[in-house]
C-alpha cells in the first residue's frame, strides 16, 4: 500500500507541473497526448474503486485499447485526478474480481499493476514535458519486478522491450523493458 500511495504521489507531482498548453502535447505513449495519459490514469483510479467496492465499472474511455481517454479528465485534469484518487480500505483488499487474462484475483493483487502503470506514466508525462523524472528506487524496483512477471505486450498496453545501454541505471532498464526509449 505504501508503494501504491507513493506512485500516486509521484503521478500527482508530474500532473501538477503540466502547464496549460502542455495537456495537448504528444506523450511518450504512442498516439496519446499528455491529457490522454492523465485520462487513462483517472480511469484506472475509478476502475480500482469499482473493483474494491463492487460498484459499477467506469466508462471504458480510459481503458487500454479504448478510444479517447482524454475525455476522462474534464476541464481540469489535475482536479479530476485528485478527486478520482482512491485507496482501497484494508477490508476491500481481499475482495476478488474477475480480470480478463488474469482470472479471479484479489484487489490487493491489482495494486502492483497500478504501481507499475502510474510509475511508467509519471515518466511518460514528465519526459513529454521535458521535465527531469527521477523515479524513486522502490517504485522502479517494484515496477520492474511486476513487469517481468506480468507485462502484456500489445497495442494499448506495453510496447516491445528495448535494449538499454550496458551501463544503464535501474530506471532506464525498467523503462526499456516497458518499451520506452529514454
Amino acid at each position: 500500500m505504501e508503494l501504491y500511495t507513493q506512485a500516486q504521489d509521484e503521478f500527482d507531482k508530474v500532473l501538477a507541473a503540466v502547464p496549460a498548453a502542455g495537456w495537448s502535447r504528444p506523450s511518450m505513449c504512442r498516439d496519446w497526448t499528455v491529457r490522454d495519459v492523465a485520462g487513462h490514469a483517472i480511469w484506472g483510479q475509478l476502475q480500482l474503486h469499482a473493483w474494491a467496492t463492487g460498484g459499477p465499472d467506469p466508462a471504458r474511455d480510459g481503458a487500454p485499447g479504448m478510444p479517447a481517454p482524454a475525455v476522462m479528465t474534464g476541464d481540469d485534469p489535475l482536479a479530476t485526478w485528485r478527486a478520482a484518487r482512491t485507496v482501497p480500505a484494508p477490508t476491500q483488499l481481499s475482495r476478488t474480481v474477475a480480470i480478463t487474462g488474469m482470472g479471479e484475483v484479489p484487489v490487493a493483487a491489482l495494486l502492483s499493476l497500478l504501481v507499475t502503470d502510474l510509475t511508467a506514466h509519471t515518466w511518460d508525462i514528465g519526459r513529454a514535458l521535458g521535465l527531469p523524472v527521477d523515479l524513486p528506487r522502490g517504485l522502479v524496483t517494484a515496477s520492474f519486478g511486476w513487469a517481468r512477471e506480468h507485462v502484456v505486450r500489445r497495442p494499448g498496453f506495453f510496447g516491445p522491450e528495448l535494449t538499454p545501454a550496458a551501463d544503464a541505471d535501474a530506471q532506464t532498464r525498467m523503462l526499456a523493458f516497458l518499451g520506452r526509449a529514454t
